[in-house]
């Protein structure tokens, strides 16, 4: 029973990958801007705001550098269109009829937009950011 609530509890604590994907969401140009401090961010900091890097190496200085690269495609679709229709029925006399007509119209319109972030950051023995630089492009 031990064994089981051990393993139940390891499970859980390992099954919060969840929030690392929403942390990814926050790699913006602007909210790098507004979170990173030099000389007071630490490497917990980042991690807990943009979770883990895509890199990381050492510079020619032996300081850390993580690198993180994100790449997003939005796509966006728009339908619309009109439909008219009719339909007539008649019973009588033991005869029954039934007619219809109907057309209409639709136009579909899709667009796709993409946008990459680099962030760069380099820290130094005590695991505090010196250094950071970060580009974004949309296209």
């Amino acid at each position: 029973m031990i064994r089981l609530a051990t393993a139940v509890s390891a499970a859980l604590f390992f099954a919060q990958p969840a929030q690392a994907g929403d942390a990814a969401n926050t790699l913006t140009h602007g909210m790098a801007q507004m979170t990173l401090r030099v000389g007071t961010t630490s490497q917990y900091e980042v991690l807990e705001t943009f979770g883990g890097p895509n890199v990381t190496t050492l510079d020619g200085d032996g300081r850390e550098v993580w690198i993180y690269d994100r790449f997003a495609t939005v796509t966006a679709s728009k339908d619309s269109g009109f439909s008219i229709g009719m339909l007539v029925g008649a019973v009588g006399g033991g005869v029954g009829g039934a007619g219809g007509l109907g057309f209409g119209s639709s136009k579909s319109k899709a667009s796709t937009s993409s946008r990459s972030m680099i962030l760069i950051l380099k820290f130094g023995p005590d695991k505090r950011l010196i250094d950071f630089k970060s580009r974004s492009s949309s296209y």
